[in-house]
């Protein structure tokens, strides 16, 4: 399975021929100096709509954060057929930009002294016992799960049909019914190379709620969702009845909606988070205050840059990839459940970046033209050039 996070190709042919595209008048070139920055934004609109019919996709919303804030736009509707339209309160499946959010609870948790990011995680383990490693590998720590270098299986998952049986923690880990992935096991040497892996952060999951004694979807909204000022977020599997009327529905590539809505993702961790892209870029904009040395940060500046950096001689970091150095840096991450396609890009020495989310598996493609489009125009640095 490839890694969402590393789903377009931003090279300088890309960009010209998306400046050059329909649709993507409103967004060439740079944004106009004295232009007031959410005007800026809003402005884009005809454009993103102009992308969302071309790439057969029924709702797109985009936050854009910088020195002048955080700015949402949208276009589309929730569902295809009808009518309600695509609004900054609407809540789309944030796939695995959960590893992301799962990251940063996770340096929350090393903040409290619970867990070490290099230490061993089989003693913090109660509920469930990691299966031996047979290939001679260095230690399965919560830097090398979050890196995904710790040569963990089970790449992602499916979900489950609204209504169907969920699996516990402890069966999602074990593969066991009603699962309906494998176990989750060793299938590399741990800290020999990159392999992305789901299963990895259920693992981690785990850690974190044996450890501090507070199952991960309590854990979360304390330490993470409530001080980054998410409102909009939860982790709620299956998504509880009140918040419908929020909800974008995934499409399949067709334009078929998904009935009700979503597949139902209990592996919270690793894909179950429910969000809005304000809510992903204040959660961005969080770690750029902690590293500019904001009061009363989210997590320690230390403790953001431990994210930035690769491990294990990789391009992955805690929680998404990672390229470039210095002000050129760039974090990001990508995600993908079925009918959902999203991305998050964060240039943290500058302070800007932007999320965009869909409701369609057509969503990737048009995600891979519109965030050059957005890096020319708002000055990002340059976006890696990643295979898919």
């Amino acid at each position: 399975m490839k890694d969402p996070s590393r789903v377009f190709r931003p090279t300088r042919r890309a960009v010209a021929a998306g400046l050059a595209a329909t649709g993507a008048g409103a967004l060439a070139g740079t944004r106009p100096a004295r232009a007031a920055f959410a005007d800026d934004v809003a402005a884009l609109a005809p454009a993103l709509a102009e992308l969302i019919d071309e790439h057969r996709v029924p709702g797109l919303a985009l936050a854009l954060f910088d020195a002048g804030g955080i700015a949402t736009v949208t276009a589309g509707v929730r569902r295809a057929g009808e009518p309600e339209p695509v609004t900054p309160a609407t809540v789309f499946q944030a796939c695995s930009i959960s590893k992301t959010l799962a990251a940063v609870t996770t340096l929350a948790v090393v903040e409290t002294g619970a867990v070490d990011l290099d230490a061993d995680v089989r003693p913090y383990l109660r509920s469930w016992t990691l299966p031996p490693d047979r290939f001679g590998g260095r230690t399965v720590t919560l830097r090398r799960l979050l890196a995904m270098t710790a040569g963990i299986g089970v790449p992602g998952f499916p979900g489950y049909a609204p209504g169907a049986p969920l699996p516990s923690l402890v069966d999602i880990l074990n593969g066991q019914p009603p699962a309906n992935t494998p176990a989750v096991t060793i299938v590399q040497a741990p800290g020999r190379g990159y392999l992305y892996s789901g299963g990895g952060y259920e693992i981690v999951e785990a850690v974190l709620a044996d450890a501090v004694g507070i199952p991960y979807g309590r854990l979360v909204p304390g330490l993470v969702i409530g001080p980054a000022q998410m409102g909009g977020s939860t982790l709620d599997q299956p998504l509880v009845v009140a918040r419908e009327p929020d909800l974008a529905s995934g499409h399949l590539v067709d334009g078929t909606p998904l009935a009700p809505g979503a597949q139902v993702m209990p592996e919270l961790a690793a894909a179950g988070l429910w969000s809005t892209p304000a809510d992903l870029a204040r959660l961005a904009v969080a770690l750029c205050d902690a590293l500019r040395g904001a009061p009363r940060p989210l997590l320690r500046p230390d403790l953001v840059r431990e994210m930035m950096t690769p491990v294990d001689g990789t391009g992955y970091g805690l929680g998404g990839a990672v390229s470039g150095s210095g002000d050129a840096l760039v974090f990001h991450k990508g995600g993908h459940n079925l009918g959902f396609h999203c991305h998050l890009v964060l240039a943290p020495a500058l302070g800007r970046g932007g999320v965009v989310m869909t409701n369609s598996e057509n969503g990737e493609a048009l995600i891979a033209r519109l965030l050059p489009l957005l890096a020319a125009r708002y000055a990002w640095p340059p976006l890696p050039d990643l295979a898919e």
